[in-house]
């Protein structure tokens, strides 16, 4: 039912771009591996197949009852039997193979089919030129000058091809030179602003590019106009839209991602940025009557239209670029807010999850898909231990770290990520639960399942994480943003089947977090137990009879002063207390300080005649220590030198001897107990060496006995 082909490539302005090609019952559909970008060609709108032997293998190419064409190449020559059978199956029409000519002439026949120029030789084609790509046409005397777009992609770009028309000799009233370029300029992609737009907004802000700028709405691009530089965006450069709210909450973002990108000089701007404030509200009123409004956009757009204007300018550029525009979904940070503040090399923005990818807003602005990326990092701040950096490895090679990233973003984003399916590089090789996302060609909302190796990661790395890092592993589905209120078909691009999750299992997730915090707190206990017992070993102990140190003047008048500045600020936290305190007594006079310095200078003198007092009751009871430390040496010695020697006894023996039986050397006396430990051992094992066997007459039952010792 199904025919799926990989390394597909797609030709766009001299660059070619691969890409997964699957044909079925439906239609087919073609997925840039680049830019992510979908071609999904109905089965019934197909008008013609053709197959071509190229430079690349072979080519498919398909048109469209429209009049757009789509060409594939990258196929193989046994791949003809399998799309002819299934064309003519399923679409019920033949695909055709076509022969190029390869003669290399350069004059022949000019043919306009549709979007394309062909120029035949002997009726048959040698190259075909997408009008669309066509930037600029200029005529002479008898000659048509073309000029392309360029493509920044594109190792080698067709700039300029001259074609030189000859007269017509049968009818001299047309002129061919003319009729040449009035076809071209028909379906060339050259951008001329005949009359009114539809509407205007009037100096929007706009981060990238820089500056404020009129964005006026014409039926098939948008003009910005500034005070320095104007840009014309054709509507078909415009791969996807966003609406993203700043991480204040006063503020929206709507970002247009554009291919090819905007060309000012050498710069290029991939995304048009438009910053806008909740608060601003405005009344718009179209230049268009209310039967095209009807007709041209279906309903969605008002002839009259009030509302905040991000609200406005989305719901304007959503209809006449026909996309979808995409919302953060499930994630929520610790600040309860889509957005986490981060950096991105030398500029600070915002890292946004999205249900299929991340974007950073806003310099440089990147997005990045799932299906592009090889794996994820968590790794330490280089510059402060209460941060992190977040790690992005695509496929391609390409490594964005995103720095400076709070630790109480920690659990949230680990659990984003896991619950993705995506693949941790410091978690080991089990990827047994990883979505290949380049299989999924459409885009799929499965959700992610509890994992316990990310649970006891968690619980590792729980001590320099607060309780509040807790997040739970199912979270509400993306809720897309819909301007007119419908919220139905503003899914993600390739996510069409996005739900929406109910009370009840929200219910279900407090009692999760509630459970896992628990366990959390139980594991965060004992190494932190163990950690604090270590440092108070090592810590030396204070001695109470210190005197207490001076304090300087500044401490002294806080200490006089805190209670009213606690009055003053009720609700301030003793280290605000304390920068209160610092800003006031820098605004201090000297005459004011000089009542502090005087009680500070007195009680610095208080301290060193204290201290000198201390020291040297201190000596005296070092030396009285040590004289009673020398008269119990002293005693000890003694003590040894009055033991008594040990007598021969009689040697226990295995049989007779009881088992509570000791020798009278194993024996101390009194005056031994003051000695120490090992005093006792050394004496205990010099006495052992130097006791000699003595033999004494075993009774007769023993002798056996004492034979088998021996």
């Amino acid at each position: 039912d199904t025919l799926e082909f990989d390394q597909i490539y797609q030709e766009n302005k001299g660059a070619m771009y691969d890409g997964r090609l699957r044909i079925s019952k439906q239609g087919i559909v073609f997925k840039n591996n680049k830019t992510g970008k979908v071609d999904n060609l109905s089965g019934t709108d197909l008008n013609l197949t053709h197959w071509f032997r190229v430079a690349r293998g072979y080519e498919l190419k398909v048109g469209l009852k429209s009049g757009a064409v789509f060409k594939y190449d990258g196929f193989k020559e046994s791949d003809f039997d399998k799309l002819s059978d299934f064309i003519n199956k399923n679409y019920k029409m033949r695909l055709e193979e076509k022969e190029l000519s390869v003669k290399g002439w350069n004059w022949g026949t000019a043919k306009f089919k549709g979007p394309l120029l062909s120029f035949d030789i002997d009726n048959m084609s040698a190259f075909e030129i997408p009008l669309g790509n066509v930037s600029h046409c200029a005529t002479s005397k008898n000659e048509v000058a073309l000029e392309f777009h360029q493509n920044d992609d594109a190792d080698v770009s067709l700039m300029e091809m001259r074609f030189y028309v000859p007269p017509n000799q049968d009818n001299p009233d047309v002129d061919p030179v003319q009729a040449f370029h009035d076809n071209v300029m028909d379906k060339a992609d050259i951008i001329q602003a005949t009359g009114d737009a539809i509407c205007i907004f009037k100096e929007l802000q706009c981060l990238t590019p820089r500056g404020r700028y009129d964005v006026r709405i014409y039926p098939t691009f948008l003009h910005l106009h500034g005070k320095t530089f104007d840009y014309k965006l054709p509507y078909t450069t415009v791969l996807r839209l966003f609406l993203l709210p700043h991480k204040d909450q006063r503020q929206m973002f709507f970002v247009v991602s554009l291919d090819p990108p905007i060309k000012q000089g050498q710069t290029r701007y991939h995304f048009l940025i438009l910053q806008f404030s909740k608060e601003e509200d405005m009344t718009l009123e179209l230049s268009l009557s209310e039967e095209d409004c009807a007709d041209k956009f279906e309903g969605k757009l008002q002839k009259e239209m009030s509302g905040p204007v991000y609200e406005i300018v989305s719901r304007v550029m959503k209809s006449m670029v026909n996309r979808k525009i995409t919302v953060p979904g499930s994630f929520k940070g610790n600040s309860g807010t889509s957005a986490v503040s981060c950096s991105h090399k030398a500029g600070a923005g915002f890292l946004y999850p999205l249900e299929r990818g991340f974007i950073y807003v806003h310099k440089p602005p990147i997005h990045l898909r799932f299906d592009e990326i090889s794996c994820v990092n968590f790794a330490r701040g280089v510059a402060s231990n209460r941060t992190f950096d977040f790690e992005i490895e695509t496929k391609s090679g390409t490594t964005y770290t995103f720095s400076s990233i709070e630790k109480e973003e920690y659990g949230k984003l680990f659990d984003f990520t896991t619950n993705k399916k995506l693949r941790v590089k410091n978690r080991g090789k089990n990827l047994k639960d990883s979505v290949n996302y380049d299989e999924d060609m459409m885009g799929s909302d499965d959700e992610g399942q509890h994992d316990a190796y990310m649970e006891r990661v968690k619980a590792e790395a729980a001590e320099g994480i607060s309780d509040d890092d807790e997040s739970s592993d199912d979270e509400e589905e993306d809720a897309d943003f819909n301007p007119d209120g419908s919220g139905s078909d503003l899914a993600e691009e390739y996510d069409s089947n996005a739900s929406i999750s109910s009370s009840d299992e929200d219910e279900e997730d407090e009692e999760k977090k509630e459970r896992r915090k628990k366990k959390l707190e139980k594991a965060k206990s004992k190494p932190a137990k163990r950690r604090r017992t270590s440092k108070r070993k090592k810590r030396q102990k204070k001695d109470p009879n210190a005197p207490k140190k001076a304090m300087t003047a500044f401490m002294l008048w806080l200490n006089a002063t805190r209670s009213e500045l606690r009055k003053e600020n009720p609700d301030a936290s003793i280290g605000e207390i304390g920068k209160i305190a610092g800003e006031k007594w820098r605004e201090m006079g000297p005459s004011d300080k000089e009542e502090w310095e005087q009680k500070a200078k007195e009680d610095k003198e208080r301290y060193k005649a204290a201290m000198e007092e201390y020291q040297a009751r201190k000596e005296e009871e070092g030396s009285s220590e040590g004289e009673e430390s020398d008269q119990a040496e002293k005693k000890t010695k003694k003590s040894k030198s009055s033991r008594p020697k040990p007598s021969p006894t009689k040697s226990p023996s295995k049989a007779g001897a009881g088992a509570n039986y000791k020798s009278k050397e194993y024996i101390t006396s009194d005056s031994d107990s003051d000695d120490s430990d090992s005093d006792r051992k050394k004496a205990k094992k010099s006495e052992d060496e130097e006791e000699e066997p003595i033999a004494s007459t075993p009774p007769e039952s023993e002798e056996s006995a004492g034979d088998d010792d021996d």
